[in-house]
């Protein structure tokens, strides 16, 4: 394999890039040129002000066999590598490789940085100390491939489970979903949905159509930072990323987002990703006035039949352990963090 140092995201074709992205070891909308494109252009909300990108490709004959998006910061004390995307607001990140080319891959990925002069953001050569590969799939081939590397190469090799990623199965309608639930919480949802609908206040909900696509990312952050922590989250950094990571959903076709009105005014949204025949729960915000409607429950459950109806294979809460993705009866994977020292 034929490794490059990229300085730009425009140097590797976008649909040469997910092209490989959809035959790779783990296919994710955060995963997407877009989405890393769009990631790196605000450093994750302002969350890396002084990384220098480390953009590798692999080729064999001229085709495209691997990427590795990564960037170089100060992390623990230390410079490190870590995966574009980290840590805060892309759920589920990894290297874009095909399986039969994953173990030559990555040997090939750490013999080519561990010579590698990168420049720094603050100008001249600096070298990496280790890796620090955040939200990792626990069932990636890259963790095995990093401790066996770690072993062969005599560096110090630490894996830990980092956050639960809920998810609820759907293979069936939304009765079969139903079933599925423990009997306490079937009967909750079901109550909840039902005093909504007869509650005579107009509660209907609906998918946006994002004909206005300004005014939609409006109306779904006036919902979300009615919350306390995520209106503190949304500093104007993170503001900015987060309005383009929904515009660039929209532009490529894979987001989809609902609100759930009452009284004539929205007080539910909930955005998603439809991708890979699957609905990534990402954010969601309600009207605190309406909370004796449940919105956010109400909602949720309309998404969930929609899944049903519409053939989705699963509902993905990602990152997070709160109890209402459990009483939905949602069964934990997790992202995992790898971190690899170099030997020096």
């Amino acid at each position: 394999m034929k490794y490059t140092l990229h300085n730009d995201f425009s140097e590797i074709d976008p649909q040469e890039w997910n092209d490989l992205l959809s035959r790779s070891i783990t296919d994710t909308p955060f995963l997407r040129h877009e989405y890393q494109r769009s990631w790196w252009e605000h450093r994750g909300g302002g969350e890396w002000p002084n990384a220098s990108l480390v953009l590798v490709s692999a080729r064999e004959d001229e085709k495209l066999i691997g990427i590795a998006p990564l960037f170089l910061s100060e992390y623990d004390g230390q410079p490190a590598l870590l995966l574009n995307g980290s840590i805060e607001i892309s759920d589920y990140l990894d290297l874009i490789v095909g399986m039969d080319d994953h173990t030559p891959f990555v040997s090939g990925l750490l013999d080519f940085l561990a010579v590698l002069p990168i420049n720094t953001a603050q100008g001249g050569p600096a070298s990496w100390h280790g890796l620090d590969w955040y939200n990792l799939p626990d069932s990636s081939p890259t963790l095995a491939a990093l401790k066996a590397e770690s072993t062969a190469r005599g560096w110090a090799h630490h894996e830990e489970m980092y956050r639960p990623t809920p998810r609820i199965a759907l293979n069936g309608s939304f009765e079969e979903y139903l079933s599925r639930v423990e009997k306490k919480q079937r009967h909750e949802i079901r109550r909840k949905v039902r005093r909504a609908e007869e509650s005579e206040r107009g509660v209907r909900w609906s998918i946006s159509d994002m004909a206005d696509v300004e005014a939609e990312i409006d109306s779904f952050i006036s919902l979300m930072e009615q919350d306390q922590n995520k209106a503190s989250f949304l500093h104007e950094p993170m503001r900015a990323q987060m309005r383009d990571v929904i515009r660039t959903a929209h532009k490529n076709g894979w987001l989809w987002l609902a609100f759930l009105e009452a009284d004539g005014q929205r007080i539910a949204a909930a955005l998603n990703f439809d991708y890979n025949n699957k609905l990534w729960g990402y954010n969601a915000g309600v009207n605190r006035a309406y909370m004796d409607l449940s919105p956010g429950w109400v909602l949720l459950a309309y998404i969930l039949e929609w899944c049903c109806q519409n053939g989705r294979s699963e509902f993905d809460f990602m990152r997070g352990d709160e109890e209402y993705k459990y009483r939905f009866g949602a069964q934990n994977k997790y992202v995992m963090r790898a971190k690899l020292t170099r030997a020096l």
